[in-house]
């Protein structure tokens, strides 16, 4: 069997070697490192899977979240409502600007923001909400949108697991994931679905006006050069990251429906077990693209899980172990550990398995025997 890999990019790149090596060899070729053509390339392609009007590339994700907020022109002490559970960039940008973050626990089901707890945290001050759609799964969208509008707040979508997911409104209407709210960041890091061989991101809108701010904020504030008209930052997608993204995008539905694939093969092994709650999604369906796939462990120990896997080399993890609200850049006395009971229960109970395009029918075995061998023992 074939060393398992919390994510096989060596084995994707393999598949994928003459298109990258093709594109890198042309950005050393050509010496167009910074804004070349590539990027432009890209960006086009890009809009055109998403249904977007305009991608703006950018240096990674963080950056993209954080020009998205600056782009709306949020002033200090505006209250943006996000997610208790999830990575802390999302929380990271909002205190970097001087917002005041809002955390709120997310659902059970689906461990996305709870729409409850948005409803409930809206005050005066209330600027925006940025769901974050965790995993891989599109979070309720149709609700946030209908509260965005009913309070006139901006929505920033944190696509950062999420790019290729299709988002079906209760209307029946299909879209990308990212092209919903005001305007949206993804994170193209290596071991994201779609995913360069460094930093990477991208800022989505289909407002005009709005793409055109962020399009100075991303070079130093310029639409003319040594014109700043903005206050800017430096972060711009260099050129061979670009040429990767544009070699892995054509795949990107390829590579998400062979996650998918996975998902259900590990579903299919755990149905059934009582210790085991498996992530739910539709098998027909696209709205869950499986950046991570992560189980419940109840009744059982989730650590000595974690161990027992390690110990026959199979990589797992814990996404996440800490809270926002406990952690100590954000620990805020508004917060009361009542307001939490999903998130504080969720941290208990998740692991995350090996996720990736390349899994097979033999490594999935492994790690599904190795799971139940721990927890019906």
């Amino acid at each position: 069997m074939k060393k398992i890999q919390m994510v096989d990019l060596k084995s994707q790149y393999e598949k994928i070697k003459t298109t990258v090596d093709a594109s890198i060899q042309e950005v050393l070729d050509t010496n167009t490192y910074i804004n070349g053509p590539l990027v432009h390339q890209f960006q086009k392609n890009l809009e055109d899977y998403l249904g977007a009007k305009h991608v703006i590339p950018c240096a990674n994700g963080t950056d993209a979240l954080q020009i998205a907020m600056m782009g709306l022109d949020l002033k200090p002490g505006d209250e943006v409502i996000t997610a208790d559970f999830t990575f802390a960039a999302t929380v990271e940008v909002i205190a970097l600007l001087q917002l005041t973050p809002v955390l709120v626990d997310v659902d059970m089901t689906n461990m996305n923001i709870d729409i409850d707890a948005i409803k409930k945290a809206i005050t005066p001050k209330t600027k925006a909400i940025v769901p974050v759609h965790l995993f891989g799964r599109a979070a309720n969208m149709d609700a946030i949108m209908e509260i965005a509008a009913e309070h006139n707040l901006y929505v920033i979508e944190d696509n950062a697991q999420a790019i290729g997911a299709d988002y079906i409104s209760k209307s029946g209407t299909k879209s990308k994931v990212g092209v919903i709210g005001h305007v949206a960041a993804t994170s193209f890091f290596p071991s994201k679905n779609l995913g360069c061989y460094g930093d990477g991101g991208a800022i989505f809108t289909n407002d005009d006006k709005l793409a055109h701010i962020i399009r100075g904020i991303v070079n130093h504030g310029m639409y003319e050069r040594y014109h700043h008209d903005v206050v800017g930052v430096n972060s711009r997608l260099d050129s061979i990251q670009a040429g990767v993204l544009n070699a892995k995008l054509p795949l990107l539905d390829e590579y998400n429906t062979a996650r998918r694939l996975a998902a259900s093969k590990y579903n299919a092994a755990f149905a059934g077990n009582a210790h085991i709650i498996t992530p739910e999604f539709d098998a027909n369906e696209n709205d869950h693209v499986f950046h991570q796939y992560v189980l419940r462990i109840i009744d059982a120990d989730r650590n000595a899980l974690l161990q027992h896997l390690q110990d026959k080399q199979i990589p797992c993890a814990i996404y996440y172990p800490i809270p926002l609200h406990s952690q100590k850049a954000y620990v805020d006395p508004r917060y009361k550990e009542e307001q939490f009971p999903v998130t504080n229960q969720l941290v208990q109970e998740v692991i995350a398995l090996p996720m990736h395009t390349e899994l097979d029918d033999e490594q999935i075995k492994f790690i599904t025997d190795a799971v139940l061998e721990f927890l019906n023992k």
